[in-house]
């Protein structure tokens, strides 16, 4: 049994570590609601934008927008970007994301097509040099407060050259918020745009005056939503990762209770078994006396 000065210096060691992860808990509890609201608010507005785009889809329309142009074929020029966090403390989070690429990458690649790779956050673009994979374009510098500037410039070079005819496809894989605990990586195909089929299906009329017309509607539309796209990925993804690390962090704290307890429970057993002992040797010493 070990000896009550160390289980001492054990039982403060484990005190503190719970500390830190309780306040780690705390701090991700409260960032997870200020993004979780801001998911609840970009959601309606990329459906009713998917949903005015599938209003004015038509395809004669679809042949003068580049951004809305489907390859004949499967792609043969993609382009995949990889959203992962900062940080970790956040269990299996940015593992799921990665596994997710590598098996869209392997997907992708499997079927002919060439795949430039995009990463954005530190654990992605870590895991990819260490696995010697080269990357078309990196960025640290997000972090979890993405705002629609970094849509916008995530989104730009793609649309750009998909527009320019280098590019088939472009797929996103991030982390889809469902719930704190549920946080799935999915892969989303945002280029060629594909307005959502609910919207344009045939029982639904829509009731718009066009001004000046569908043509000019739409360019100015289609891009905006695939930046508003990428921009909910972001946040979403920020969302999922305090979600993650508040889970992470209290399944911490309630393991290092457990093992309080357990310390606790073998620190007193240890020390009543010093007491014991004293308390056997003064008698001893105190019969010796006597004799």
């Amino acid at each position: 049994m070990p000896k009550p000065r160390e289980l001492r210096r054990r039982i403060r060691s484990v005190q503190n570590t719970r500390k830190i992860t309780r306040t780690m808990e705390l701090v991700a509890t409260s960032k997870l609601k200020r993004w979780q609201d801001r998911v609840v608010a970009a959601r309606p507005y990329a459906a009713a934008l998917g949903e005015v785009i599938a209003d004015l889809y038509a395809p004669e329309l679809a042949e003068r927008f580049p951004l809305l142009r489907r390859p004949a074929g499967p792609p043969r020029r993609a382009a995949l970007v990889l959203l992962t966090a900062n940080r970790g403390l956040c269990g299996a989070f940015n593992a799921n994301l990665i596994r997710a690429a590598r098996q869209r990458l392997e997907e992708l690649e499997g079927a002919g097509a060439a795949v430039a790779l995009h990463v954005i956050g530190k654990k992605g673009v870590s895991y990819f040099r260490f696995a010697k994979r080269a990357l078309a374009s990196q960025r640290t510098d997000i972090g979890d407060r993405p705002r629609p500037e970094h849509a916008a410039e995530i989104a730009a070079p793609l649309m750009a050259e998909f527009a320019a005819g280098a590019l088939d496809a472009v797929e996103l894989v991030f982390a889809e918020f469902r719930s704190p605990i549920s946080t799935p990586a999915v892969a989303l195909r945002i280029l060629p745009v594909r307005p959502p089929a609910a919207a344009g299906a045939p029982g639904r009329r829509a009731n718009y005056l066009l001004r000046p017309s569908a043509e000019a509607l739409l360019e100015r539309l289609v891009p905006l939503y695939v930046r508003n796209q990428v921009y909910r990925a972001l946040v979403e993804t920020a969302a999922a990762f305090y979600g993650a690390q508040r889970t992470a962090m209290k399944s911490a704290t309630d393991n290092a209770g457990e093992m309080l307890d357990l310390l606790q429970r073998t620190y007193n057993r240890a020390r009543q078994a010093q007491i014991t002992q004293e308390l056997a040797e003064i008698v001893g010493g105190a019969e010796a006396l006597k004799g």
